[in-house]
């Protein structure tokens, strides 16, 4: 069932770009595809422990919480009936 609510609009999610150690992840991964040094263990050494310095100095991201658009859509269904 679809309901028409004149002057709603609904904007989509911006995709927040957090691209954590990625320029360390685009060295190694280039390191690997130019050397065939799939295991880190003679060319690609040096670039792999910057990503795993990277990856175990870097703190997450907190997750911030927003009101989902079921919710708004609730709040504005009393105005609606």
């Amino acid at each position: 069932m679809a309901i028409h609510i004149k002057n709603l609009k609904v904007r989509p999610k911006k995709a927040a770009v957090n691209t954590m150690c990625g320029a360390q992840l685009t060295t190694m991964l280039g390191c690997w595809a130019a050397t065939n040094d799939l295991h880190s263990t003679n060319a690609c050494r040096d670039t792999a422990q910057a990503l795993f310095h990277c990856m175990r100095t870097t703190p997450m991201p907190k997750k911030s919480h927003a009101p989902t658009i079921n919710y708004h859509l609730a709040r504005l269904g009393k105005r609606v009936q």
